[in-house]
């Protein structure tokens, strides 16, 4: 029970800081390609990781590990954020959101796949309506969107369900910062040659708030939020924790609300209640 809850509150501190991913990537897309952003902020995250692992002398994965380390790169160092970077210069971050809702359901769906966990019914029936809840609320009204943009904000949702799955499964073994942080490593000289091949052609005509998106995206999106996920599903359980997910896209409402003057509506207090009675019964029933 005590890890439990510990999962739980890591996987929460995850989430808070993930909330600010989409805002911080919308913002730097405005002078960064959506490569360069994707790249960059991998090696920054690599090196930082990398320092760690070796000041700390962590041991090396072992040879069955390599395969899911790669497939945590693919879904979450390469796949999710390039995916959302394109599809941020099409859309709007809040507009973004709205997929952020369906990610729970991939992820625990890549948690029965990959992981082995078996979910109660009455757990897919509280994620099939927390889901429907935060999808309805951010649809609602909203003529932010297209096709294109949302065919690849539903592709990153895929590959990031799977990388988080894998990095959980991995983080009962390597740690849930080791796992993250070795994933950069895999991927670092492939990123760094196509970072210097991007590198945004005058640097001095970058803006600051770019370069603030950037170093958030990088530190925090990349390293710092993982850490405290992938311990939250290790410890608390991929398919439950992940329903904490459903709380990401009003998070990120609030940091709009607060940095942007954006207003918080009824829609929204009522939409978040409903989600954390969801979360509230994922968890129980996990």
């Amino acid at each position: 029970m005590k890890h439990t809850t510990e999962g739980w509150g890591s996987g929460l501190l995850g989430v808070i800081i993930f909330s600010g991913s989409l805002p911080a990537t919308r913002i730097a897309v405005a002078d960064f390609s959506p490569i360069f952003l994707t790249c960059a902020r991998a090696v920054i995250a690599a090196v930082l990781g990398g320092t760690f692992l070796f000041a700390l002398r962590q041991p090396r994965p072992a040879r069955r590990d390599v395969l899911p380390l790669v497939l945590v790169a693919v879904g979450c160092v390469v796949g999710f954020p390039l995916l959302t970077a394109l599809a941020l210069q099409q859309i709007t971050a809040a507009y973004s959101i709205v997929f952020v809702g369906l990610l729970p359901l991939a992820t625990a769906i890549f948690g029965v796949l990959r992981g082995g966990e078996q979910p109660r019914p009455c757990f897919w029936l509280f994620s099939s309506i927390g889901a429907a809840a935060v999808t309805g609320f951010a649809l609602y009204g909203s003529k932010a969107g297209n096709v294109s943009g949302d065919l690849l904000m539903v592709a990153a949702i895929l590959v990031c369900g799977l990388g988080y799955a894998e990095g959980a499964t991995l983080s009962g073994r390597l740690g849930g910062w080791q796992v993250i942080s070795w994933s950069l490593l895999l991927s670092l000289p492939l990123m760094a040659l196509i970072a210097m091949a991007c590198l945004p052609a005058n640097l001095g005509a970058v803006r600051t708030s770019s370069w603030i998106g950037l170093a958030y995206v990088s530190v925090f999106s990349m390293l710092i939020g993982f850490i405290f996920w992938y311990r939250g599903l290790a410890l608390g359980g991929i398919a439950g924790v992940g329903q904490l997910q459903l709380l990401q896209p009003f998070f990120g409402l609030l940091l709009a609300a607060l940095f942007l003057n954006e207003p918080i509506t009824w829609s929204m207090v009522i939409s978040t209640c409903i989600v954390i009675a969801c979360v509230a019964g994922a968890k129980r029933f996990s």
